[in-house]
C-alpha cells in the first residue's frame, strides 16, 4: 500500500483508509475488521466522538491500544452530544474543544491524535477562537495536524485563507463530483482532501452488490436513469482483476489533491475488495475522461460566499 502527505503535515496516510462509522457496535468484531484493515496496509483509521455516541472511538482505542505507533488515527469535533440521549447540537467553542479532546482522548487510549477535525463548520462560528485553540493543542502535542470535515465552500475558503489546517474531508465520488471545483485552491494552499463516500452509499459498487434507485429516486440532483448511466460507465471498465468497487475507489483517488479515500466496510470481503483497489490495475486518464463524460459535474448551490 502507498501512502501520500496530507498537506503540509508530517502524515504519511496509506491510500485507502477505513471509514470506522461502519464498524457497528460489537468490539470482537470490530477488533478483528480493523486488524484486518491494518495487516492488509491501511494505516489511517477515520472515526468521530459522534459516532455510537464515544462507542466508534472506544472500539478503535481497544483494537490499537498495542499498535498505536502503528497506525494514524483522525477524529472530529464539535457536535456536542449526551449520552443516553438522543441527537446532538453545533458547539465549536474553544471550552467545549478542550473537554472535547480530553475525552477522545480517553477512548482512543492514547495521548495523541493524529488529525483531529472540526466535525462541520459554519461562517457564524468563532472562528479565531477555534483556529487559535486548534493551534495551541497542537503546540502542546495533543493532536499533530488539524483539518475540517465540511462540504461548504464559505467555510473550506475560509480556513483555506486564514490556517494552517493539513485536510479537508470532503464527500467525493463520481456520483458526486462537487468538491472538485475546489480542487485547485485546495491544492494551492498545500492542503490536502480526505474523500469519503467514493462507493456513493453502495451505488457504485457494481451490478451484483451494488445498489440500485428506484425510478422515482434520486441521488442528490441525479435521477435513478442518470445514476443508471453512471453504474454503466462503470462496469465497463470493470476486468477480472479490477471490480467496480475498485473502479470507483480509484477514482476518487485520482486527483494528486486527494490523499486518502474511506470507504466503509461491514464484512471482511468488502474490506479486502477496497484495500485491493491500491493495487489493481490503474485507471487511466482515458478512462478518468469517460467516467467523467457520463457524470457531469455539478456545483454547491448553497454556502458560497
Amino acid at each position: 500500500m502507498q501512502t501520500r502527505r496530507l498537506g503540509n503535515s508530517d502524515l504519511y496516510v496509506s491510500e485507502i483508509g477505513f471509514g470506522c462509522m461502519s464498524l457497528g457496535t460489537d468490539k470482537d468484531r470490530a477488533k478483528r475488521m480493523l486488524h484486518e484493515a491494518q495487516d492488509n496496509g491501511v494505516n489511517f483509521f477515520d472515526t468521530a466522538d459522534l459516532y455510537d455516541q464515544g462507542r466508534n472511538e472506544e472500539l478503535v482505542g481497544e483494537a490499537f491500544a498495542g499498535r498505536r505507533s502503528e497506525v494514524l488515527i483522525a477524529t472530529k469535533v464539535g457536535n456536542r452530544f449526551e449520552p443516553g440521549v438522543q441527537g446532538w447540537t453545533w458547539d465549536p467553542s474553544p471550552t467545549y474543544i478542550r473537554s472535547a479532546v480530553e475525552q477522545s482522548l480517553r477512548r482512543l487510549r492514547t495521548d495523541y491524535i493524529d488529525l483531529y477535525q472540526l466535525h462541520g463548520g459554519t461562517m457564524a462560528d468563532p472562528f479565531e477562537d477555534i483556529v487559535d485553540t486548534l493551534e495551541d493543542l497542537q503546540t502542546r502535542g495533543y493532536i499533530r495536524a488539524y483539518g475540517i470535515s465540511s462540504i461548504r465552500p464559505n467555510v473550506i475558503l475560509r480556513y483555506l485563507t486564514a490556517s494552517n489546517i493539513s485536510s479537508v474531508m470532503m464527500q467525493y465520488s463520481l456520483l458526486d463530483r462537487r468538491p472538485a471545483e475546489w480542487f485547485d485552491d485546495i491544492a494551492a494552499h498545500g492542503v490536502s482532501v480526505i474523500a469519503r463516500g467514493p462507493l456513493a452509499r453502495g451505488l457504485l459498487s457494481g451490478a451484483t452488490t451494488g445498489k440500485k434507485l428506484a425510478a422515482d429516486e434520486t441521488y442528490l440532483d441525479k435521477t435513478a436513469a442518470e445514476v443508471a448511466l453512471v453504474q454503466s460507465a462503470v462496469e465497463d471498465l470493470t476486468t477480472p482483476e479490477r471490480s467496480a468497487s475498485q473502479v470507483s475507489i480509484q477514482y476518487a483517488l485520482y486527483p494528486e489533491v486527494v490523499a486518502t479515500t474511506i470507504p466503509g466496510a461491514s464484512t471482511p470481503a468488502q474490506l479486502l475488495e477496497n484495500i485491493n483497489a491500491a493495487s489493481a490495475a490503474q485507471l487511466t486518464e482515458t478512462d478518468i475522461d469517460a467516467l467523467n463524460a457520463k457524470s457531469p459535474a455539478s456545483q454547491y448551490a448553497q454556502h458560497r460566499s
